[in-house]
């Protein structure tokens, strides 16, 4: 019980501090014109309230990925509860806050061209590839798990493939249309009503006696995951809790609320804000992990016995602690959440191309030449397993994450500020994703040995080459 309200506790002292500190590094000026002024076009540069952007930009990193992922995480202990405030505050949150500022002062330039800017043309031209690659693999897995859920939901005749066709083509319309005809007035609605869920399970927690099987940190501070010597703590967990942490898919969605916000001021609380609420929610979620089966134990169990289904564990949690309204939230957390984030994937996808391509995207059939290959490569890939998309996806969106955190290291030192902030997280999510690519069973499956030494040595690498950088 402890250690969840104390984990709380220090993310929004974080978020008030931290945050706070964050910003007068950037050194957000209230008086600079932003891209939604300069730039706008009607279609992706609308200026839009912060609150209404707060909300967009919450769902938009949100999505089931706070859900899920914390129950996932739960499994190992309440050790998730250190890595979900420490990650978020000190890296998740100011990976999102600056690649949404930066994108701002570079008039709402996509994460790849950012990346370019700082890292040099061969990592730009690989990272455009490979962030184009990863919002096709959002988007197809989050078209693929919610028609295969409503085809289970629904009668005979509705298939999963009839489902695939009506998401996918709510997702060319979210695309396609101003960013304030779906997303705009639907989006902030959504978000919402996630709150609200993550309200009515924290009441669950505290009324319904689950206080009393949850752990604390400081009795359990090790491994408790089932099987741990096959799940090992570092990588493992840091990369099934990225959303509520760090996640990499959100430095694509940033530049999209770069391009509607009135004054740099807005971008705390709009950027490093929605984090942090996705934080509070992964917590929520990971507390009432560890605490409805009767402990950490318990959960371990029921992801065996549901074949690793994390959504059906959303779902029983759900309607048990939240009766009828559960149910309707439930069917809203793991359909309508990832849609939600599948649609924006897409639309960051056809940014990131119009900005390669400098492809003015103001008129419709401009969007349409963009968008339609995508949607044919997005829609092929929905007959794929889901499961093999979702492995993938989450390594390489941690990989993202990185670079992305390297790229904010080398715009700090190019402004000569206090590039530790950012330095200090890269090369810990770079033994993170190299550690894991070597031990995983979708990567080289070698022992864990040799990951550990793969984990030393890219960060080591790295930092070398980044004091090179500094003696220029």
């Amino acid at each position: 019980m402890y250690s969840f309200i104390f984990a709380v506790s220090g993310l929004l002292l974080g978020y008030y501090f931290y945050g706070r500190f964050v910003e007068r590094v950037f050194g957000a000026n209230r008086q600079n014109q932003t891209p939604a002024y300069t730039m706008q076009d009607g279609v992706d540069y609308i200026p839009m309230p912060w609150w209404k952007a707060f909300l967009i930009q919450f769902l938009n990193i949100a999505g089931l990925g706070p859900i899920v992922g914390a129950v996932l995480g739960a499994a190992y202990g309440p050790v998730a509860f250190l890595w979900i405030v420490l990650g978020n505050i000190l890296a998740g949150a100011v990976h999102d806050y600056f690649s949404g500022m930066i994108s701002i002062r570079m008039g709402g330039l996509s994460i790849p061209e950012i990346i370019g800017k700082y890292l040099g043309i061969s990592v730009k031209q690989f990272m455009r590839g490979f962030t184009l690659i990863l919002m096709i693999l959002v988007g197809a897995a989050f078209i693929s798990g919610p028609a295969a859920l409503m085809a289970s939901l629904t009668p005979d005749y509705l298939t999963k493939n009839v489902w695939v066709f009506i998401i996918l083509t709510y997702y060319i319309l979210a695309t396609l249309l101003p960013i304030d005809k779906i997303i705009g007035r639907f989006y902030p609605i959504f978000g919402l009503a996630l709150i609200i869920m993550a309200v009515g399970i924290t009441i669950a927690i505290f009324t319904g006696g689950y206080l009393y099987d949850m752990p604390e940190i400081w009795n359990n501070m090790y491994n408790m995951k089932a099987n741990a010597d096959n799940f090992p703590l570092f990588p493992m967990l840091f990369v099934t809790i990225s959303c509520g942490a760090i996640s990499g898919f959100h430095s694509t969605q940033s530049p999209m609320m770069a391009r509607c916000l009135k004054n740099e001021k807005e971008g705390r609380k709009v950027f490093y804000g929605a984090m942090v609420t996705e934080g509070v929610i992964a917590l929520i979620w990971a507390a009432i992990g560890m605490s409805f089966y009767g402990g950490v134990q318990g959960l371990n169990s029921a992801i065996a016995g549901y074949n690793g289904e994390a959504t059906i564990i959303v779902r029983e949690i759900s309607n048990t602690t939240l009766g009828t309204i559960g149910g309707i939230l439930a069917i809203l957390g793991v359909v309508a959440a990832p849609i939600t984030t599948g649609d924006t994937a897409f639309r960051s996808a056809r940014l990131i191309v119009a900005d390669f391509l400098k492809f003015s995207q103001k008129n419709l059939s401009n969007r349409v030449i963009v968008s339609l290959p995508l949607f044919i490569i997005g829609f092929t890939l929905t007959q794929v397993k889901f499961d093999i998309i979702w492995r993938y996806m989450f390594w390489s969106n941690q990989v993202l994450a990185t670079v992305v955190l390297w790229t904010i290291t080398v715009y700090l030192l190019q402004q000569k500020k206090p590039y530790i902030i950012t330095l200090i997280p890269a090369l810990f999510m770079t033994a993170v994703t190299s550690n894991y690519i070597i031990i995983a069973p979708e990567g080289f499956h070698f022992t864990h040995w040799i990951g550990y030494a793969v984990g030393v040595l890219a960060p080591s690498v790295c930092l070398y080459l980044f004091a090179k950088n500094i003696r220029k």
